[in-house]
């Protein structure tokens, strides 16, 4: 199954709450929306892709779970940013002080927020030039680090804030990186050996 993008005129865009009750009726796909109004229609992922991403949340969890300093989430969340676009990274991590201060009508629907950290993780089925422009919305709309993980090629491009160019480690399948969550993540380091071995 391939990602569907639909261009929608503007007599059909779609408000927040109508994208929200759209994706809550069909919560079998993965709903995304660009700035320009782009509805972007994904399959659920597969095996492989679905023990990747939860290697990765399990690393970010465990960790924030030590610092209590933030909120985790998972695919299944979309964050609808300060341009316009909702999306749905594969795993988010969103300061404590930042969460804390979003209404409870805003928390339990898509929060109105980029997060301060972003992973997404290259299947099968995604473009690498798609995910890259997906890591440039994260950092314009304020993403302070982001790591885009491709195990096909295989690389890690690291997104920062302050660099408008992302940084590209290649490696070999046997000396993977490990990642640091630099002054975002305080501590955390993420071995991908797992991530490239599912």
């Amino acid at each position: 199954m391939e990602t569907i993008t639909l261009n929608l005129p503007a007599a059909v865009a779609l408000t927040d709450e109508q994208f929200y009750q759209l994706s809550i009726a069909n919560e079998e796909w993965r709903l995304e929306q660009t700035p320009e109004g782009e509805l972007i229609i994904m399959p659920p992922t597969g095996g492989e892709s679905g023990i990747r991403n939860s290697d990765l949340n399990l690393g970010l969890g465990l960790w924030n779970r030590q610092t209590r300093l933030g909120k985790v989430f998972d695919s299944s969340t979309v964050f609808q940013l300060p341009n316009g676009a909702k999306r749905s990274p594969d795993a988010a991590w969103v300061l404590l002080e930042r969460w804390e201060a979003l209404s409870a009508e805003d928390k339990r629907k898509f929060p109105p927020l980029c997060p301060d950290f972003v992973i997404e993780l290259r299947s099968q089925s995604d473009s690498l030039e798609t995910l890259r422009a997906k890591m440039r919305y994260y950092r314009t709309n304020g993403c302070r680090l982001g790591w885009l993980i491709d195990p096909q090629t295989p690389l890690v491009e690291i997104y920062r804030l302050s660099e408008e160019v992302a940084e590209v480690i290649n490696f070999s399948f046997d000396q993977p990186p490990t990642l640091s969550g630099e002054d975002v993540l305080p501590g955390f380091l993420l071995d991908i050996t797992p991530i490239l071995n599912p």
